[in-house]
């Protein structure tokens, strides 16, 4: 290494790395020795071709192989010589100096990992929320699950919300046909969103048989660009009108949702069970969240961009891979990396104090505690043994497994440093139900 390490900012650093060509020439020699044993040439019997037929055929590409590795050795020494914690993958620029013939000099810039300083929880607190399950509570969920299996029959009255339709339609601007404006035979339930709010309004009062023209104000943000902004005239055939039906809550509907004897009092029972289960699971994530945030605000530590923008670039194509699963179009995906920094941000700084509190205070997740995590997850499979044995199958499959449990490690040695202020929250406040 031919100069000391160069700091450009808080974590980038820079150092020049000089090789003699000349002690490399052995070594290009002998790989292109061991290249001409294995080269097959026409004309030339298997490991006889001339070495200098192979160095006019190979010569630069092997030249070229030695010298990259010698500069990554020589840049993994330097980096084990300073004790250095690179982050991500350094950049070599070549440069031009008065002995280019004999020697080769570049220049490394890389980053280099935080030191990170973690803060003191213990005068840190941070909100529990508490929910009591009402009759309310299970109301609303009883009267969801109704809604889950309702049935749908003819009716001959007027259309209102809520009913199931059958339409026609047909759509212009300024009297022209555009793409996708013409459709038949198509289902919706009025007021579900399935179009746009003021169509699905104007089928309200229509009976089987009408027709009916009116005009709807696309917005300026819409998805189909042709038609962003514009005012389009429909005209609308209803072809079917159906009403929902809702099961009663009786016996029958106990049964079906799994109470052999029918008692809507164990029914309601078990409701109850299960969303003191989900108040559980959901009470665990918003402490979680709060210690993840005041471990990020204890703490002092600068993100490497390199990390950064892998993460950005990482969170980018899971959102374009989980669109294109949807439907979309890769081409109809107006995603940049750009788009993801503050998450990539939030995310590389939480992994690194999250490394750092398990280095120091030993929370590294055992056996158990993940093959815990992927049978508790994989109870609400068809197949449990199954999903289990997936997960266990691929590397990166069982390392999200391994991330959880390393969170709940620190989560839970958070809690004996933190104070916890309950607050009483609804239900629905709790799930984000508006």
């Amino acid at each position: 290494m031919g100069s000391n390490v160069e700091n450009l900012s808080t974590l980038e650093r820079r150092f020049d790395i000089t090789i003699s060509l000349e002690k490399l020439q052995d070594e290009i020699e002998n790989r292109l020795k061991r290249l001409a044993k294995t080269t097959k040439l026409h004309g030339f019997r298997p490991g006889k071709v001339p070495l200098k037929i192979i160095t006019q055929m190979y010569g630069v590409q092997v030249q070229q192989d030695v010298l990259n590795d010698a500069v990554h050795k020589e840049f993994k020494d330097a980096v084990k010589e300073h004790n250095l914690q690179v982050a991500g993958y350094p950049r070599f620029e070549a440069k031009v100096t008065d002995d280019n013939e004999t020697r080769y000099t570049v220049s490394a810039t890389f980053e280099v990992y935080p030191e990170i300083v973690l803060g003191d929880l213990s005068k840190q607190n941070i909100e529990r929320p508490t929910v009591q399950i009402g009759e309310t509570d299970i109301d609303k969920t009883l009267d969801m699950i109704c809604k889950q299996r309702v049935i749908y029959e003819p009716v001959s009255r007027s259309a209102k919300k809520g009913d199931r339709v059958k339409i026609d339609y047909h759509g212009v601007i300024d009297g022209d046909d555009f793409d996708g404006g013409r459709t038949e035979d198509i289902q919706l339930i009025i007021g579900d969103g399935k179009f746009l709010k003021d169509f699905e309004a104007s089928l309200i009062g229509m009976k089987v048989g009408n027709n009916k023209s009116f005009d709807v104000v696309f917005p300026e943000d819409y998805h189909g660009k042709d038609i962003a902004g514009k005012t389009v005239t429909f005209e609308v055939k209803l072809k079917e009108l159906e009403e929902p039906i809702l099961p009663n809550v009786d016996a029958d509907f106990a049964k079906l949702l799994g109470i052999p004897d029918g008692d809507i009092k164990k029914l309601r029972e078990g409701i109850q069970r299960d969303l003191e289960r989900e108040v559980s699971k959901r009470v665990r994530s918003k402490i979680k969240e709060q210690i993840m945030q005041k471990f990020l605000d204890a703490a002092q530590i600068e993100a490497p961009n390199v990390l950064i923008n892998q993460e950005k670039d990482r969170l980018m194509q899971n959102a374009r891979s989980d669109l294109e699963a949807r439907g979309m179009k890769a081409k109809e995906i107006p995603l940049t990396s750009d788009f993801f920094k503050e998450k990539a941000e939030y995310r590389v700084k939480l992994g690194l104090i999250l490394a750092e509190l398990v280095k120091v205070h030993a929370l590294k997740a055992t056996s158990e505690q993940v093959r815990s995590i992927i049978e508790d997850a994989a109870q609400s499979y068809e197949n449990p043994e199954q999903v289990v044995k997936w997960h266990y199958a691929s590397a990166e499959r069982l390392q999200e497994a391994e991330s959880l449990a390393l969170e709940e490690n620190v989560v839970n040695w958070a809690l004996e440093k933190i104070k916890l202020i309950d607050k009483t929250v609804t239900f629905d406040e709790l799930m984000g139900i508006s």
